[in-house]
């Protein structure tokens, strides 16, 4: 069973990607000085490592779909919206610096940075695929991207950071509140009956030749 082309392109991107991500996050771990963000470095490279792994596995041998992976724990599952802090309060200057070693702030903002592109690399790939497991790969490691991408922001933004500059509560709510559902416009909302899906015999498609 042949990979199409599309799907191939975008697994040779997804795969370098994630290649050059843990050879970052390995460097990272050496030069992290806190302890928290140290053990995060930790689960976030283990859990690409899965994905490397399982993705390689895949391309040469089909029963790889079959393997159980463990799944990445999502560290984000408990916050509420309260425990987001807005409003900008003396934000640091920021500007390159070409000389030094890479301090904690610089690993996490790349950090965010990396996983907020893999989360982007994968989705994007897994709207190309036509093979269902490739597909469902890139899918799950989206999710754990963007996962992860989240918990490093709660953590700049708790430690002041990565600070959210916020609209006027009246201005926001007046912008977003324009939208309204089909009951507030006072329409009954139509009942849809939804079809099982269908796969297309394949039969019914001759093979070009």
């Amino acid at each position: 069973m042949p990979f199409g082309a599309h799907e191939t392109m975008e697994v040779h991107e997804v795969l370098n990607e994630k290649l050059n991500l843990i050879n970052h996050f390995s460097l990272y771990a050496q030069l992290a000085q806190h302890d928290h963000i140290r053990g995060m470095i930790e689960r976030h490279l283990q859990s690409a490592l899965r994905s490397y792994e399982q993705l390689v596995a895949y391309t040469h041998d089909y029963s790889a779909a079959n393997r159980q992976m463990p799944a990445s724990p999502d560290m984000t599952s408990m916050v509420q919206p309260q425990h987001i802090r807005y409003g900008l309060h003396n934000p640091m200057p920021l500007a390159p610096e070409l000389q030094g070693r890479l301090n904690d702030g610089q690993i996490l903002s790349a950090m965010l940075s990396w996983h907020k592109n893999s989360a982007k690399l994968h989705m994007q790939g897994a709207l190309e695929c036509a093979d269902p497991n490739v597909r469902q790969m890139l899918i799950d490691g989206a999710l754990a991207c963007a996962n992860q991408a989240y918990e490093v922001f709660l953590f700049m933004n708790q430690q002041g950071q990565y600070q959210v500059p916020a609209l006027n509560d009246h201005t926001a709510k007046t912008f977003l509140h324009s939208y309204e559902t089909l009951q507030q416009q006072g329409h009954q909302q139509p009942h849809v009956q939804q079809p099982g899906m269908q796969i297309p015999n394949a039969q019914h498609y001759p093979m070009q030749q």
